[in-house]
């Protein structure tokens, strides 16, 4: 694994939260990362489902804090994949697990985290060099799933994403989750829509006190 991969990966873990944004407005996402900046929220996803996304992150990457990381979702091929990194896209997360976008991932030195529902999925996608697993959709299956796969494959890194709320992700702290990623619990639509970005840093605030008292 290379340096840019691992060091990523670490402040991802340290973190403990992966904001995911799907944006009507382009225009809005500088003020939302500046939100979330100042919240204590250190890694954003932009989904594929953004419009214009890709050339979103182009514009956007470049103008980052050393500190904060901007990544790329709902990338579900290795072509993708391939034009989000180009973009400057430090992370890739995808709802589902496939081989391509690992592969492209690994030669470019770029963090994979594939989207996965059963134990039999995240193994393989951890054995195929997944650097975290997100276990997707995690909504109907609670803190208690991530403390029984953890039981027998104590090793594999798990990142729950949907269910998630400001209030239950330490819950999933708990239970062994390396991190959470969260959507609109965390970056309120209306909220964006309105410009009002104090909603933004104070739900970042909330989550990110959350966590961090789940690890106590």
């Amino acid at each position: 694994m290379g340096t840019a991969r691992t060091a990523t990966t670490t402040l991802i873990e340290q973190a403990g939260i992966v904001a995911v944004i799907r944006l009507k407005d382009p225009g809005r996402l500088r003020g939302v990362i500046d939100a979330l900046i100042e919240g204590g929220v250190r890694a954003l996803e932009i989904t594929m489902t953004v419009p214009g996304a890709v050339e979103l992150i182009r514009q956007t990457a470049p103008t980052m804090p050393a500190d904060f990381r901007l990544g790329a979702g709902t990338v579900t091929n290795g072509e993708t994949a391939e034009q989000v990194i180009d973009a400057g896209a430090s992370f890739i997360v995808s709802p589902v697990f496939r081989r391509d976008v690992l592969d492209v991932c690994a030669k470019r030195d770029v963090p994979a985290m594939p989207g996965c529902f059963t134990p039999t999925e995240i193994l393989d996608a951890w054995e195929h060099g997944a650097d975290v697993i997100k276990v997707f959709p995690a909504t109907a299956l609670g803190p208690g799933y991530i403390r029984d796969v953890r039981a027998p494959l104590p090793h594999v890194k798990l990142m729950p994403t949907g269910g998630v709320t400001l209030d239950n992700a330490g819950e999933w702290i708990q239970a062994g989750a390396v991190a959470v990623g969260v959507g609109s619990s965390l970056l309120d639509t209306k909220a964006i829509d309105a410009g009002n970005f104090g909603v933004i840093r104070d739900n970042a605030r909330r989550i990110v006190d959350n966590v961090a008292r789940a690890r106590g």
